[in-house]
């Protein structure tokens, strides 16, 4: 049986905030997910583009699902997720948590978004289905991004999740992306960008600790003294 994998492609000593990246999948599969996959290469640029963001306050980590599909009422990369919140936390506890999810990754965070150790969600053409719940609490920030052209998952739901989610009291923002398709290539640069700044902007508001702040400080400065 295929095991999920939380890697940490942007480690940092102290975090002020990390980031979980949660990349696509498949509506059934249980096939083991491999690095070399479409839908995991997808995300990689988008997690060097947060730990650039973060500039060495913010942890970046990357789950790889155990299978490549959501699987009916299993929601497979839902448990894999929790799991590694769940590790996440526990590395690092009491530290905020932002989660970037592309697809089936973006309907992961939106399963999560009522998990109050997570104050921000970047959801990349998220999958959302009829029976999907909207989830909030009140430190949520949530970006939904979706493009124009996208023909594999429903901007008309995503937009919908989004303004469901607003009523009940969560902060949104939702985005049409011009001229892009599911696969986020064409404007990929703005997705990337976007997306990291919208998590370091909310998940470094407000400083969770102020002695960690000024260790952090004082690591930078040694640091470019060499």
């Amino acid at each position: 049986m295929p095991a999920a994998r939380l890697l940490w492609p942007t480690e940092v000593e102290n975090p002020r905030a990390i980031v979980l990246v949660l990349h696509g999948g498949r509506s059934k599969g249980r096939g083991p997910v491999r690095p070399w996959q479409g839908a995991v290469l997808r995300m990689a640029p988008f997690a060097k583009a947060v730990g650039r963001a973060g500039e060495g306050e913010v942890a970046v980590a990357e789950l790889r699902y155990a299978v490549r599909g959501w699987n009916g009422a299993e929601a497979s990369p839902l448990a894999d997720t929790r799991l590694a919140l769940e590790q996440i936390a526990a590395k690092y506890p009491g530290v905020p948590i932002g989660l970037l999810g592309h697809s089936m990754g973006g309907r992961v965070a939106l399963h999560l978004a009522d998990d109050e150790r997570i104050h921000a969600i970047v959801a990349l053409a998220p999958w959302v289905e009829g029976p999907d719940q909207p989830r909030w609490h009140p430190d949520l920030h949530l970006l939904v991004l979706h493009g124009s052209l996208d023909r594999m998952t429903s901007a008309k739901a995503s937009r919908a999740m989004a303004t469901a989610m607003e009523r009940l009291g969560a902060d949104v923002t939702y985005e049409r992306v011009e001229n892009d398709t599911h696969a986020m290539l064409r404007r990929a640069g703005y997705w990337h960008e976007r997306s990291a700044d919208y998590l370091v902007q909310h998940l470094l508001v407000e400083p969770y600790d102020a002695g960690h702040q000024a260790d952090v400080r004082v690591s930078r400065d040694e640091r470019r003294s060499r």
